[in-house]
């Protein structure tokens, strides 16, 4: 595993996906540090790392979209299934390469609370606190990229696809807004996102019955809930996007509140994806 994280930690620094991520991150936090803090005379560094969180719309895809999908595209994943080692391990290695890039910049702006408790006070705790989250959120986001790249070959796609992914989670709370709070609605809400998993599912294994035996069972069992208490699907779905939302749980930091448990979401989210991403090498691995 060591030999594949220094593989993909070299890889990122070789070429510009570590540069470009690296300095996007650092060039709009400096913005918004001069903007909000320095400009705005306030010393709350917290304000700045909410409003540059956007940024990771940007730099996720530039810094994942090769680090599956070119090994596909190069045949070099053939070495990776050779190694010895398990795939888990191959993903958990490239994945704390991009840990690793990310850490650079938050490492960096570790220093911006202190320079500013210069020329004003600065709550501490509540800064780093902030900057731990920023950098759970980040990681919670690259295992989603990681994900996207291992379902596509190429870089582009992967791309594109992750920046929609990493849109839609950007929006989850705002869109939970514009629900329709009525139990029909949340109720082909539901319908409509089991069948989404299946089909997730059904891209991981490539069986076509279990999938289809799965949502039609799935779609069943919700409406036979609605059915038996149709009261509990009142504005249901859009609390399920507000409660998944992983940027509106990032907001509870730069509120001051650091909440064990949202800390806990962000490593649960990106083990579940990382898990997928095992799944989805497995699946290739055998194919070939």
């Amino acid at each position: 595993m060591i030999a594949v994280y220094k593989r993909e930690l070299s890889a990122c620094f070789k070429g510009m996906p570590g540069y470009l991520f690296t300095a996007f991150l650092l060039l709009f936090t400096g913005v918004y540090v001069m903007v909000y803090n320095l400009s705005g005379y306030s010393a709350n560094f917290e304000y700045a790392l909410s409003a540059v969180s956007f940024i990771y719309m940007i730099a996720v895809p530039v810094l994942t979209m090769r680090t599956m999908a070119e090994e596909k595209k190069q045949k070099t994943d053939q070495l990776l299934y050779a190694l010895p080692l398990r795939m888990s391990q191959v993903v958990l290695g490239k994945y704390l390469a991009l840990c690793t890039v990310l850490l650079i910049p938050c490492l960096v702006m570790a220093a911006y609370p202190l320079l500013l408790s210069l020329w004003g006070t600065v709550n501490l705790p509540t800064a780093y606190g902030a900057l731990i989250a920023f950098f759970l959120l980040g990681a919670a986001l690259l295992s989603v990229g990681m994900f996207v790249s291992a379902m596509t070959e190429n870089q582009v796609a992967s791309a594109v696809i992750t920046l929609i992914c990493m849109l839609i989670l950007y929006l989850t709370g705002d869109l939970a807004a514009y629900l329709s709070p009525m139990s029909r609605a949340s109720l082909i809400a539901l319908c409509i996102a089991v069948a989404v998993l299946c089909a997730l599912l059904y891209l991981l294994c490539r069986n076509l019955i279990t999938s289809l035996v799965l949502c039609v069972l799935g779609v069943i069992a919700v409406y036979w809930y609605y059915v038996a208490e149709p009261l509990v699907f009142y504005g249901l779905f859009a609390n399920i996007l507000r409660s998944l939302s992983l940027f509106d749980r990032f907001y509870t930091f730069i509120n001051g509140v650091f909440d064990l448990r949202h800390a806990v979401y962000f490593l649960s989210f990106a083990a579940v994806f990382l898990l997928l991403t095992v799944q989805a090498l497995e699946k290739r691995r055998w194919a070939e």
